[in-house]
């Protein structure tokens, strides 16, 4: 039970690694008017678990869990960003989890992107990697629902429904990525990828990502 207790405290929205900052493109989507509302969130948020960078954290979260040293995993992670603000939010989101779970947990990892400092430290305390994949990818998923609230007329029951209707996307492609080695990590969600490169110029906006 504290297992469970200390991941939901890891990838809660109180715990401080700025999530709640970052819209991972998303922002940029929604001042294209490509994503307007509950159906079209949930398609693109299907996209980024299923074929994108929510996958794609999930292979690098378990090649991290995997690896007796996870620097050569935080290499992939850093060399696959799509972009410099891709790169950006997994550094900082990943820096300020290292911090804390250094002086909280004492486990000892320092400037790791997010994925793989998730891995890293679910590997330090003995967390299964099987409970691990899928509450991380949860997290991302309910951060973007979140932003995407405060950005879009989407109400807290639409939400919901997103997060549950996903539920079984994000079930699917945590046990895919547990079993994925790192040589095969790949992305097909391009039009994501633009928009994150393209947020790095829009103006007004809200997020750093």
């Amino acid at each position: 039970m504290s297992h469970a207790l200390t991941l939901m405290q890891w990838l809660s929205p109180a715990f401080p690694v700025g999530a709640f900052a970052y819209s991972h493109g998303l922002e940029q989507v929604i001042a294209d008017g490509v994503v307007k509302d509950a159906d079209t969130l949930r398609e693109w948020l299907r996209d980024l678990l299923e074929h994108g960078s929510g996958r794609a954290d999930a292979v690098l979260l378990a090649a991290s869990y995997r690896a007796d040293d996870p620097a050569d995993v935080d290499a992939a992670a850093r060399a696959f960003a799509a972009g410099a603000e891709r790169l950006k939010e997994t550094d900082l989101q990943g820096a300020a989890f290292c911090d804390t779970a250094r002086a909280v947990w004492g486990i000892e990892i320092a400037g790791l992107t997010y994925p793989v400092a998730v891995g890293a430290a679910a590997r330090a305390v003995d967390i299964p990697l099987a409970e691990t994949v899928p509450l991380y990818l949860h997290a991302f998923a309910s951060n973007l629902v979140s932003m995407a609230q405060r950005a879009l007329p989407l109400g807290q029951t639409d939400g919901q429904t997103i997060l549950a209707a996903l539920s079984p996307v994000i079930a699917e492609t945590a046990k895919d990525a547990g079993k994925t080695p790192l040589e095969a990590l790949s992305s097909a969600s391009f039009a994501a990828d633009i928009a994150a490169m393209r947020h790095e110029t829009l103006q007004p906006r809200i997020f750093r990502t």
